[in-house]
Parts: structure tokens; C-alpha cells; sequence
């Protein structure tokens, strides 16, 4: 590969080589250095150097951007103020800035450095000053140039070139560098894996300020992918970790294929490292290998949670996991929960255990078992129940996931009503469209969820139907490294097909709490129904929508502010129908940022609805965003 530039009548001096030649002008020359003899003075005391930029022209984005990336500046900072340390950032620096001047689209630029007076390219390495005093930084950046001619060729077709890149624009290098990376990617996205750039030639006109600049693309042959060597396995089943990274030996090169294979690999939660290199040289029939180093992460991991309300009580949860159960990738996972811990109703328990194996009927597939049996001792109603199942995740993107499982569950309820057994099937399905910025702490983008769980009852006390629910989040930020956020979510839902009293207790839907309307006390509002000499019995209704309201403010680091707004209503009847009552709450809280999340610490206080007798102040505290 070629590359070079041509100057116009300019004098240049060069400083450095590289994959181009790096050129500045400067006012000194090479010389004996100066500084001979100043070895015998004293060391300097640490006190900072007198650091003095001078622009004489140019835009005024050119002097932040010369001192963001002078390697004076980050001495100064660091305090390494010696003689040696400065000299070495003085000369590190005449390259600097001539990129910065070059990115910027000045090309006939004059940089002078001096060191208490002296040109620092004229002191040579070995005979640096024990100290200096003032540091002088003084750019003419010249005339900015423009493209008289922008060209590169050949380009595969739909590639997607800089828009700077373009005759009349200003020449920035920037620009030529984002073109040719673009142009070798076009290539590789077609299937032409070798892609290169062949030649690049750029010219300078000093007298009429223009650049002439002319990339020229070596596409290379279109490939396919060959053999997938591995490397680095320990436990793992070779055979199944190939299945796991569905490598699509035999068809067209593609890098996003190769991004999927890592993040299967990834997504199996065996590996802590994932590498995969092309080879050099192309194979037999246009075909390309691949080879496959991973490192295999420690086999189990233990974690836990937390959440607190002054009503609710504690919750806390854990959980342990296997990456490699059976050597296939196969990951169990069990979780153990206790919640409502000095809470107004009694406690709360649950376990479950649950089986993945990835790669079941597809690379993108994961099967899975699950076990599960809970105990809620709620204020209307005590609930046991278990759940076994079987179930598959596909998940064909970062932003889809979809789920389906076949589930037999049993329930006992004890209320006011007496007691009711249910026996049901389930089918449960679950898709998910993810488009936030970061999952934990987003800032912009959007969540929807969409789900229908049809059902069909085993004996007389359970009806069949299907419970239908819906989520969307949006997130939106602005500001100075977006410190404000704006977050709303709407959650609905509704259960078709059975009578209130044949439904499963857990379908049906309850308002207040940390997960619906914050300021009123958990599964606070339901309805109630009339079943049989009783009387009514309080029970959750059959449809519900909820809404929720954030604007979070970043005031320090790690430190945020959130302010919020919660309401929800439940319906008796399906289709949002019947009978209903709301409530609404609203809040503030702090965020303190960690490793793993945000912690949350929320008070919220009842605003409007609910049963008349809810006042005071609930409190909230957990890991993570409330949404």
C-alpha cells in the first residue's frame, strides 16, 4: 500500500513516519542544544509549570481541542513537572497538535514550542533541562483548505460514505480516514472479506488552499466461511460448544455473522473471554477460516438482593448458578426468596429451579425446565402454589426476545370465600422488543412487551381463558452529558374467558405497591365481588392499567434525583370493564450510582384514590432504576 502527501511550496519538517508522514512547519531548527551545562542545577519542586497556548487564527473550537490532546497539558495535570518529563511532552506534542490542525483542515500550520525561550525541537533527548519555568505553545494555523476533489473507488453498493467526504467540504483527516474504514467495511458486508485499501494519495495546494484527495480500494475476491478451529475449552464438550456458536460454515462472508457467533457464546454465560481471528490467507475455493479462542469463567456463582419498604417490609433474594452442569453449556439456576419480613402481612417464600440448555433445535434457541412452588400470605388471601414446566427463548437479535412454555400448575387460595383449588395448563408466551441505551440505567430508547398466557382449567373450579398483558417504557434525556431524564411507562392487562371467581389468583391484578403505584401499600386495591351468603369477598380484579411518570436529574457523579408520579386502576370485569376503583401516588428519591446499578431510595405519599385510609409515607429502597 501506497501512501503519501504532496505539499505545495511550502517547507516542511518531518517529524515522525507511520502508515503517512507526519509534517509540521517550525520556526527553529536542529541545533546543539542550549540546555548544555543546566545539569548542575536543582531538580524542580514539584510546583506547576507556567503553560501558555497561543492561537493566532483558526475557528474557536481549535484551542480546546489542541489542549484536550497536548501531552503538556496531561504533565501538568499528573505533576510530572521535571526537566525530562516536560521536553518529552513538548516534543510528543508538535505531532499532536499537527493532527489536530490537519483534522481540523489546516495544512499550512507553523507550530513553535519553547521552553523557557528555547525551541524544544532543537534540544536534543539526552540533554533535557533540569527545569523550565514557562512553556510557551504557539500555532498559526493558516488558511483552512477544502476538497477540490474527494474520490474514492471502488465502492461496493449501499456503502455508506462520511458526509464531510465531499468536493467543497472542508478537508478534514478525519473525513478520509472515516471514508476508506467505511469503504473496506461496504466491501466486507458483501461477502468481500479481504477488502484493503490499495492506495491513497493526497495532495495540498498551498497556493489555492485546496486538497486533492484519492483513495483507491482493493475489494479482493467474495468468500465464504471455511473450517472453525477451537481453542482454549476446558469442561466444555467441543461438539456442543460448536452447536452453541452455529458458526455458518459454507455460506457468503458476513461480520455481523461473526458477531452473532460471539454473542451466543456470550449469551451461554461459560465464557469470560471470546475471541475469533480470521486467518491471513484465503482458503481453497474462496473460503475463509476462522479460528476460536475462549476462556472458560469460573463453573458457579452465588448473588443476592435486596428491597425494602416501610410497609411491605424486607424482601430479599438469591440465587446460585452452574454454567456447565452436564459439559454441554448447560446452566441451573436455583432461586430462593423471603419477602414481607416485618411487614403488615405475613411472609412471603418462594423456590425455584430452572434448567437452560442453549442450542435446542436452533443456535438461537434455548430449551429450558422449571420447577417452582411459592407461599404469599397476602391480606385478603394466602396463596400456595407450584409449577413445573418446560419452555423455549429464542432470541435472534440484541433487541428480540420471544418465549413460549407449556406449564401444569396447581394453586390453593384461602379467602374470605373459603378455600379453591385450581388445576390448570398454561401456555405462556412472551415477546420482547428492547431498544434502551443501557438496560439498568437507561437514557433514551424504548421497552415494549407484549404477552398472552392462555389457560385451560382441569376441573370444575377453574375456568379456561387467557390472561393478556402489555408494557411499554420510553426514555428521552437532554442537557450536559444528558443529566436530565425523562421516563414513563403504561402497563395493562386483562383476563378473557372466565368468571372472577374461576380465575387463578395470580392472573388477576392488585394496584399499590413498588411495582404498580408507589405511596399506597402493596396489592392495596382490588375489588370486590359478591360470592354467595357471605357477602363480598376483596379479591384482584380482572383488568388493570397503570401509569407511571419519572424525571431524574444527575447532580453529581454518581449522585441523581428522581421525582415521580404513579396511578392505577382495576376493573372487575374483563376488557377494562365493570366495576372500578383507582388510586395515585407521587414521590422523590435518590440514586446512587454502583458497579451493578443504581441503588434507589423512594418516598412516596398517596395523592388521590385508593380506600380512604392510606395516608402517610411509604418508603421505598432497592438496586436498580424503578423501571
Amino acid at each position: 500500500m501506497k501512501s503519501w502527501i504532496k505539499a505545495g511550496t511550502a517547507a516542511v519538517i518531518v517529524l515522525g513516519t507511520g502508515a503517512g508522514m507526519v509534517w509540521a512547519q517550525s520556526s527553529g531548527s536542529p541545533s546543539s542544544s542550549p540546555f548544555s551545562g543546566w545539569f548542575g542545577r536543582d531538580s524542580n519542586d514539584g510546583s506547576p509549570v507556567n503553560l501558555d497556548f497561543q492561537v493566532d487564527g483558526g475557528d474557536d473550537d481549535l484551542l480546546p481541542a489542541i489542549r484536550q490532546t497536548s501531552l503538556l497539558v496531561s504533565a501538568q495535570d499528573e505533576g510530572r513537572v521535571t526537566g525530562q518529563d516536560i521536553l518529552a511532552a513538548a516534543r510528543g506534542d508538535y505531532a499532536r497538535i499537527l493532527g489536530v490542525l490537519y483534522d481540523q483542515g489546516y495544512y499550512s500550520g507553523i507550530i513553535d514550542i519553547s521552553l523557557d525561550g528555547v525551541e524544544a525541537a532543537s534540544i536534543a533527548p539526552l540533554d533535557a533541562p533540569k527545569v523550565v519555568q514557562k512553556v510557551v505553545v504557539s500555532v498559526q494555523p493558516g488558511p483552512r483548505f477544502r476538497y477540490s476533489r474527494a474520490e474514492i473507488a471502488p465502492v461496493a453498493p449501499g456503502t455508506e460514505l462520511p458526509r464531510g467526504y465531499r468536493r467543497g467540504e472542508v478537508a478534514r483527516t478525519g473525513d478520509m480516514k472515516n471514508a476508506a474504514t467505511s469503504g473496506v467495511a461496504g466491501w466486507r458486508d458483501v461477502g468481500h472479506a479481504k477488502a484493503e485499501v490499495a492506495e491513497t494519495e493526497i495532495i495540498a495546494d498551498h497556493a489555492t488552499n485546496l486538497i486533492d484527495s484519492r483513495i483507491r480500494l482493493a475489494p479482493g475476491p467474495e468468500l465464504r466461511f471455511g473450517q472453525l478451529t477451537i481453542r482454549g475449552y476446558q469442561r466444555m464438550d467441543p461438539r456442543r460448544l460448536r452447536k452453541i456458536a452455529g458458526f455458518p460454515e459454507g455460506e457468503r462472508f458476513d461480520p455481523e455473522k461473526l458477531d452473532d457467533v460471539r454473542k451466543r457464546l456470550r449469551r451461554s454465560g461459560v465464557f469470560s473471554a471470546i475471541t475469533l481471528t480470521e486467518a491471513d490467507q484465503i482458503g481453497p475455493g474462496n473460503t475463509l477460516d476462522v479460528d476460536l479462542l475462549v476462556a472458560e469463567q469460573k463453573l458457579r456463582r452465588l448473588g443476592a438482593g435486596f428491597e425494602y419498604s416501610n410497609t411491605d417490609g424486607l424482601s430479599l433474594t438469591g440465587y446460585w448458578i452452574n454454567r456447565n452442569l452436564f459439559r454441554g453449556g448447560e446452566r441451573l439456576r436455583v432461586d430462593a426468596s423471603i419477602s414481607d419480613i416485618g411487614g403488615d402481612t405475613g411472609r412471603d417464600y418462594s423456590l425455584g429451579l430452572r434448567v437452560d440448555r442453549p442450542a435446542t433445535i436452533t443456535a438461537d434457541t434455548t430449551g429450558y425446565v422449571l420447577a417452582k412452588v411459592e407461599s404469599l400470605q397476602e391480606e385478603d388471601y394466602d396463596l400456595k402454589s407450584g409449577t413445573f414446566g418446560l419452555g423455549f427463548t429464542w432470541i435472534p437479535s440484541d433487541e428480540l426476545t420471544a418465549d413460549i412454555a407449556l406449564q401444569y400448575r396447581a394453586l390453593r387460595v384461602d379467602d374470605d370465600s373459603g378455600r379453591t383449588n385450581f388445576r390448570l395448563f398454561a401456555l405462556p408466551t412472551l415477546v420482547t422488543w428492547d431498544k434502551r441505551d443501557e438496560p439498568n440505567d437507561a437514557k433514551r430508547g424504548y421497552w415494549l412487551s407484549g404477552g398472552i398466557t392462555p389457560f385451560v382449567g382441569l376441573q370444575d373450579e377453574t375456568g379456561s381463558g387467557a390472561q393478556i398483558l402489555a408494557e411499554g417504557r420510553a426514555y428521552s434525556s437532554f442537557g450536559t452529558e444528558d443529566r436530565f431524564t425523562l421516563a414513563g411507562r403504561a402497563r395493562l392487562g386483562t383476563v378473557v374467558g372466565p368468571e372472577i371467581e374461576e380465575t387463578p389468583r395470580d392472573y388477576l391484578f392488585w394496584s399499590g405497591g413498588g411495582g404498580t403505584v408507589r405511596g399506597h401499600s402493596y396489592e392495596s386495591l382490588g375489588v370486590e365481588v359478591i360470592q354467595g351468603p357471605d357477602g363480598p369477598v376483596r379479591t384482584g380484579g380482572m383488568s388493570i392499567v397503570t401509569l407511571t411518570a419519572e424525571a431524574r436529574i444527575q447532580v453529581r457523579e454518581r449522585i441523581g434525583l428522581a421525582l415521580f408520579a404513579d396511578a392505577g386502576r382495576v376493573w372487575e370485569d374483563s376488557s377494562w370493564s365493570g366495576a372500578s376503583g383507582w388510586q395515585a401516588g407521587a414521590g422523590a428519591g435518590i440514586r446512587y450510582k454502583t458497579p451493578i446499578g443504581p441503588m434507589r431510595f423512594d418516598i412516596a405519599t398517596p395523592v388521590g384514590g385508593g380506600d380512604g385510609d392510606e395516608g402517610g409515607v411509604q418508603v421505598y429502597i432497592g438496586l436498580g432504576q424503578a423501571f
